[in-house]
């Protein structure tokens, strides 16, 4: 019994899984600790077999060492691009971050060790509510997309300059901290004014000692009023997948 093997496909498919699977490991929604390993594997091992036809096309094998250095490019290019799309949902858990420290909720900070997060409560509620989106919404359906479109612009034998992702990574950065305070800004700028207010009633009459009712009433505050931002997550998450699926498929 004689059964041909195509070990370019196989190679190739080979590199998929690798460079899927580590993208899984740092991307959200899929970096969840709640995830076991072995699914996200799983899943990166299905997925490369999913796109094996579409890149194997023109592959040719390589030697041993060649081999092993791709293999290592490919989980250098997957964690890269899934730390592209860290980044853009970072944004999420930067506004709770914010809404915590004006609001007085940062000195009740703790670690958890799912998702990996050290915050507040509105840190961990707000990165909490953005992996629940991406999957009641189908977002993870476009991370899931930009990432097998990467191999129309990254092949898997083929290489990338460094200057492009570095240049990506920078100005996902700065759109990461304008997104935040986009995101948060109403509400820090309303607990701003009621510590300047409360400022300005100690100057005015300091036997009031107006700074020890300022933590209750900026935490009234902040409850009040945080609802109008967490109701703007749902839209907030949509144009945040839409920008990274476009930083998946623009690394070049």
């Amino acid at each position: 019994m004689n059964i041909p093997l195509d070990f370019a496909w196989l190679e190739a498919t080979m590199m998929a899984a690798v460079r899927i699977t580590a993208f899984l490991m740092i991307a959200p929604p899929f970096s969840y600790g709640g995830i076991p390993t072995r699914v996200k594997a799983m899943l990166g091992v299905g997925l490369s077999l999913a796109v094996g036809s579409a890149v194997a096309p023109g592959y040719q094998n390589l030697d041993t060492g060649a081999f092993i250095g791709s293999l290592v490019l490919q989980v250098v290019t997957g964690a890269l691009l899934g730390f592209l799309v860290l980044i853009c949902f970072s944004a999420v858990q930067a506004a709770g971050n914010l809404i915590d420290v004006f609001g007085g909720f940062q000195l009740a900070q703790a670690f958890d060790p799912q998702a990996m997060v050290n915050g507040a409560q509105f840190t961990r509620l707000f990165q909490m509510t953005a992996l629940a989106l991406l999957f009641a919404s189908g977002g993870y359906q476009l991370i899931i997309a930009g990432i097998v479109g990467s191999f129309r612009v990254i092949p898997v034998d083929g290489v990338f300059a460094l200057a492009a992702p570095a240049e990506m990574m920078v100005r996902a950065v700065g759109q990461m901290f304008l997104s935040a305070v986009q995101i948060a800004g109403p509400l820090v700028i309303v607990l701003f004014l009621a510590d300047a207010g409360l400022g300005l009633i100690t100057r005015v009459a300091p036997a009031l000692n107006a700074f020890a009712m300022g933590f209750p009433l900026k935490i009234i505050i902040t409850l009040l009023l945080v609802t109008s931002v967490y109701l703007a997550l749902p839209g907030v998450v949509n144009a945040l997948t839409g920008d990274a699926s476009q930083l998946l498929r623009g690394v070049r």
